[in-house]
């Protein structure tokens, strides 16, 4: 199947996923039925307590082991995929074995890209640890779709090459703020 088809089959399928969602949202009508009076302004937000300590490294140490959960899972997981496709270019994704640590896989990157990213945004914490754990985030979705899309082997070798060294990035921007992933 040529590249062109799979993105006009994917955007197709794009359309009719928003078509149906749009379908489902509720309307909502600009004046009361019931003739009653408009209610009052509605009460402000509550306050939330904000964490805050004088030490630096906390937001580090916590995003730090975040990130390095979702590694760990992320990497067993799609291991165990690399391990069912190992030495083939095209694999064959109707093949149970594959098809079942696909699946998982791309299940365990979904968790660990999302995880990541809520890392990488926890206040305080240093751009230089938070950019290479988001730019990992984003090389673990782009893995998985890549990996949905039944891409082939070389295509999967580049992506996963390109994100593991993202994690070493990630890795070292830790270690270099006195913490690990």
């Amino acid at each position: 199947m040529r590249s062109s088809q799979v993105y006009e089959r994917g955007l197709a399928s794009l359309i009719v996923a928003l078509g149906i969602g749009f379908a489902a949202v509720p309307t909502a009508f600009a004046e009361p039925d019931d003739g009653a009076a408009a209610p009052g302004p509605a009460a402000g937000p509550m306050p939330v307590p904000v964490a805050t300590t004088d030490d630096h490294g906390v937001p580090a140490v916590t995003a730090c082991s975040t990130f390095a959960n979702a590694l760990d899972s992320a990497s067993t997981f799609y291991g165990d995929f690399a391990d069912s496709i190992e030495g083939v270019d095209r694999p064959d994704y109707g093949d149970p074995a594959i098809s079942t640590t696909n699946t998982s896989g791309r299940t365990a990157l979904r968790d660990a890209a999302a995880s990541a990213m809520n890392a990488a945004g926890i206040p305080g914490l240093s751009p230089d640890i938070a950019n290479p754990i988001r730019s990992w985030s984003f090389g673990a979705t782009k893995l998985l779709l890549k990996m949905g899309l039944h891409r082939g082997g070389q295509s999967l070798n580049d992506t996963a090459t390109q994100l593991n060294n993202d994690a070493t990035n990630a890795q070292m921007a830790c270690a270099a703020a006195g913490t690990h992933a």
